[in-house]
Parts: C-alpha cells; sequence; structure tokens
C-alpha cells in the first residue's frame, strides 16, 4: 500500500492521462495477484519445528477413528485440531523394516531391510535419513525413546539399534515397568517381545519408560521455547507393544466384560493362499484362546493404549504451555497395526488391514480440516517429502513418497490410488513373497508361493473386515484385472534403484542376540 501511493504521488501528472489510467488498473490487477499468490500456505519465511510422535504397535482403536470403547482424549483432541489419514498404510507389518522404511522414504525392496536386528546403515549406507536431513538444515534433531527399531522390552535403558547420524542428542528412558518385567503374566513361561503378556502396575504415570520419555520430551520444548533454537524432536513410545503395563488406573477406566474377540475357524483358512493361512496362524500359543483370557488380554491393550494417550497429552500440553504449538508441526503415527483376534490372529505381521493400517494425523499452523479427513490411501514413505515440503525444504532426490500438502490446503484429489504393504512369510514348504494395496474402496495381496502367484481381492463396501476372499469371482473380473495391473506397476516402481540413494546391500545379516538374561527382581 506504501509503495503504491508513493508511486502516484510521484507520476501524479502521469496517471491523469487515459492511457496512464489503463496502466494503473493494470498496475492494480498485478500487485493483488502478486498478494494474492504469496498467501498460500507454508510461504511464511518463519521456519516451523517439527514434533514427530510415533507409538508402538498402535492400531486405529481410538476414539478420533470411530472406536466407541477407546478412551484417548488426547489423541482425538489433537485429530479434531489437525487433519487425520483414515486410511493410512505402513510399507511393511514389521517394526524395524517398517521404521526404517519411514525414517528414509524409501520401500522396503530399496532399504534392503525386512527383518528385525538391522541397523539402517548395514544396508543403505549413504542415505541421508529424516532427522540427519533436518540437522543438514540447521536444525537440532533429538530422539526421546524408539524411534528406530528395539526388541522391546529387552532394549529398553539402551540405544537399541538406533542410527546416530540422524541426531544431535538422545534420551533412552528406562523405568518401573522394565525393572518390574519379572511381575508380568503371559502366554509363555518365559516372555519376550513377541509373546502376549500384560501388568496392572502400581505407581504413576511418571515412573514408567513412556511416562519418564514424556518427561524428557517436555523438557525439550521448555529448553527450545527459552534458546529459540530449531528442532525436530522425536519422542518415540514403547507402548501399546507387548508387555501391556500401565497403572492401575488406566485398566480401571474400562468395563472388561465390554470387550469381545471374533472367533475364527479352520475352515475360513481354505479361502486363503497358504502364506496368507500360515501368517495368522504363526504363533501356536496364540490360537483358540479361552474367551475370558481373550477378553482380558484385550482389555490390557486398550488399558495401554490410554496410558499411552495420557502421555502424548502431557506433551501436547507442554507444546501449548510453551506457546510452540504456534510455530511447530505435529506428526502422530504408529510403526503398524495390530491385530486383537481378527482372522484369528494377534499382533502383526500379515497383510490384512488390521496390520498395515495406522493413525496418521498431521497438526499445526496452516493445515486445514475444514474440507473433513482425508479417506484418499496414503503412505508413511508420504511423512518425509511432506515435512520437506511444509520446511520449504529440498527433497533429496531417492525419496519415493509423495507430499501431501495438497491435502492441508483443503484438497480432496487423492495423491495416490494406492497405498503398497509387503511381507515375506515363511511356511514349512518355503517362502511366500506378498504384496498388497489398499484403495479407497478395495484391497488386492498378492503372493509368489512355490512358482504360482495367488491372489486374495476384499471389498470394503461390503466387507470392510476382509473376511471374504472374492479373488476369481467373476462378478469382480473386471476389478481384479485393474488392480492386478495397478499392482504390478506399483511393485516394479518400488523395486527400481532410486536416484542419489548410493550403496545398496543385499543379504545383510541381522546382529545375532545372545542367550537372554531372564528379569529378576533387583
Amino acid at each position: 500500500g506504501v509503495t503504491l501511493n508513493v508511486i502516484i504521488k510521484k507520476h501524479k501528472s502521469f496517471f491523469i492521462s487515459v492511457n496512464a489510467m489503463k496502466f494503473f488498473n493494470l498496475f492494480i490487477i498485478v500487485a493483488l495477484a502478486a498478494t494474492i499468490t504469496s498467501s498460500k500456505a507454508y510461504k511464511s519465511t518463519e521456519k516451523h519445528n517439527v514434533l514427530f510422535i510415533v507409538a508402538d504397535d498402535l492400531n486405529c482403536a481410538l476414539g478420533a477413528y470411530g472406536d466407541s470403547l477407546a478412551k484417548t482424549p488426547n489423541i482425538d483432541r489433537l485429530a479434531k485440531e489437525g487433519l487425520l489419514f483414515t486410511n493410512a498404510h505402513v510399507q511393511y507389518p514389521l517394526c524395524g523394516p517398517s521404521r526404517v522404511s519411514f525414517m528414509t522414504g524409501l520401500y522396503p525392496d530399496q532399504t534392503k531391510s525386512k527383518v528385525l536386528r538391522l541397523y539402517v546403515r548395514q544396508t543403505i549406507p549413504d542415505v541421508v535419513t529424516l532427522g540427519q536431513k533436518f540437522r543438514t538444515e540447521n536444525y537440532h534433531s533429538v530422539r526421546v525413546g524408539k524411534i528406530y527399531h528395539y526388541q522391546n522390552p529387552r532394549d529398553i535403558g539402551t540405544a537399541g539399534h538406533d542410527d546416530s547420524y540422524t541426531w544431535d542428542r538422545t534420551v533412552n528412558p528406562y523405568g518401573r515397568d522394565k525393572k518390574e518385567e519379572y511381575k508380568l503374566e503371559g502366554l509363555k513361561e518365559v516372555l519376550n517381545g513377541g509373546v502376549l503378556s500384560w501388568h496392572e502396575a502400581d505407581g504413576s504415570d511418571e515412573e514408567q519408560t513412556d511416562g519418564i520419555g514424556a518427561t524428557e520430551t517436555m523438557a525439550f520444548l521448555d529448553e527450545f521455547a527459552a534458546s529459540g533454537e530449531h528442532f525436530f524432536l522425536a519422542y518415540g513410545l514403547y507402548r501399546p507393544h507387548v508387555p501391556f503395563v500401565a497403572p492401575k488406573a488406566y485398566f480401571d477406566m474400562y468395563d472388561i466384560d465390554d470387550f469381545s474377540v471374533p472367533e475364527s475357524s479352520e475352515a475360513y483358512l481354505q479361502t486363503l493362499p497358504q502364506p496368507a493361512a500360515r501368517s495368522v496362524r504363526a504363533k501356536k500359543e496364540q490360537l483358540n484362546l479361552d474367551p475370558e483370557l481373550a477378553k482380558k488380554i484385550k482389555h490390557a491393550y486398550y488399558a495401554t493404549t490410554s496410558f499411552v494417550d495420557a502421555q502424548v497429552g502431557r506433551v501436547l500440553d507442554k507444546l501449548k504451555e510453551t506457546g510452540l504449538d504456534k510455530n511447530t508441526i505435529v506428526v502422530f503415527t504408529s510403526d503398524h497395526g495390530y491385530h486383537l483376534g481378527e482372522h484369528g490372529h494377534w499382533q502383526k505381521q500379515t497383510l490384512f488391514n488390521d496390520a498395515t493400517r495406522v493413525p496418521l494425523i498431521f497438526a499445526g499452523p496452516g493445515i486445514k480440516s475444514n474440507k473433513g479427513n482425508v479417506d484418499a490411501p496414503v503412505e508413511l514413505v508420504d511423512i518425509y517429502p511432506t515435512l520437506m515440503d511444509m520446511m520449504q525444504m529440498q527433497t533429496p532426490q531417492f525419496v519415493q513418497g509423495n507430499s501431501l500438502m495438497p491435502y492441508f490446503d483443503g484438497a480432496r484429489e487423492p495423491i495416490r490410488k494406492s497405498a503398497l504393504t509387503e511381507l515375506e512369510v515363511y511356511t514349512p514348504t518355503g517362502l511366500g513373497k506378498g504384496y498388497t494395496i489398499k484403495t479407497k474402496r478395495y484391497r488386492l495381496t498378492q503372493w509368489q508361493y512355490k512358482g504360482q502367484t495367488h491372489y486374495e481381492l476384499y471389498d470394503h463396501k461390503f466387507d470392510a473386515a476382509e473376511l471374504n476372499n472374492i479373488a476369481d469371482k467373476p462378478d469382480y473380473a473386471a476389478v481384479q484385472d485393474s488392480l492386478t495391473r495397478l499392482i504390478q506397476n506399483r511393485i516394479t516402481a518400488a523395486k527400481e534403484t532410486p536416484n542419489g540413494l548410493g550403496r545398496q546391500i543385499d543379504f545383510a545379516k541381522p546382529w545375532r542376540e545372545p542367550k537372554r538374561i531372564l528379569p529378576k527382581a533387583k
């Protein structure tokens, strides 16, 4: 406005002429266009911070995702303030491979990491991870808790399979839940991170590992609020991964009789390809659980999820208290979904919706949610390029995901047609290599097994639980043909060597585990 007035006063006589008036009108139009263009989201010169919150083994049993039993007011509040993605999927439904994937923006066929106990640089030593990229942009990159793979609960208190190049500083919380492992109940006499186990704990939230993690994250927020330093702060929780441990008050929030666990027959398995059937019957101790015991375990999962929600709430409250919420993008997600008896299975490592689908919420300045939730399929590899766009940073060339930025400005045109997940399943008669795509309506899963290709097809319009495999049904022949072409293209693209990635090392060996030291009272 000031510049325009100066021009008018300086050239008053010029603007009196007819031609000058035409010029004047044109000038106004150009000025207005420039103003409108510059008002687009995230074009501010102010740098934003990132608070990245990752839960462990958390499915979509949350109030914000429509679960009527879940008591998760803090995550629900974040979803209300931000933008919720209802159809977000991981790229591998297992801790280590999934975390390497979303921290690099690469598919597992590109990271070469599909098993546990691998460090990211054993397979892609030259990669620039998400936190590492922020470090190169002069941000303070901090980890509290679990971001890369940990054997949980064994590695609590250590760095697990962390990547030191990703961070400037790290904190490895160690709480009462770790000290009191000897109190756990479980399905086996000797418990580990793969066995269902639980405990109603005494004491306060702040004594638990995730409670300590929340306190440490809050301290970093206070520090950064005082220093004005820009940050990428990752808070990784260890729950609700087994053991399902939370203070007793969280168990008391629920009536155990409100829970039920679906039953699954052996006849159902006959409708599935062999690797899919194997994936939902992999752990013998979890099969055909007594209904009352199954309810007890599900109750413990929900209680632990509510405990996780409370710790997230403490951190979000501190973010607001410091005023950093005005300039911080919050991302909340999980490393994969989790079966709670669906398909006769508990835990993860399947290609069903229960294992691939995760919560994904973005909140913060400039993120619009007036158009409602995003129901189009998205992937966790999309987080890396999205944050780059939001921070106005250059996305590394090797990153494979798509930016979700258009959704934050109100667009609802899908940025991708499908979300891709893969899984390898070992059976007594050979390896099954599986890929699945989830579109807005359908799931198609393809298995390569014993030299043959097998399919599963589910129509979520009529079968959201994915119990009726309609592959090769005549009524769905055109749909299956179209999705088959799509999944083939997705698999081919996910196997391509990304430009700028550097070395890719095949057949890296996981670190061998020594004999386990069993927990005892100290």
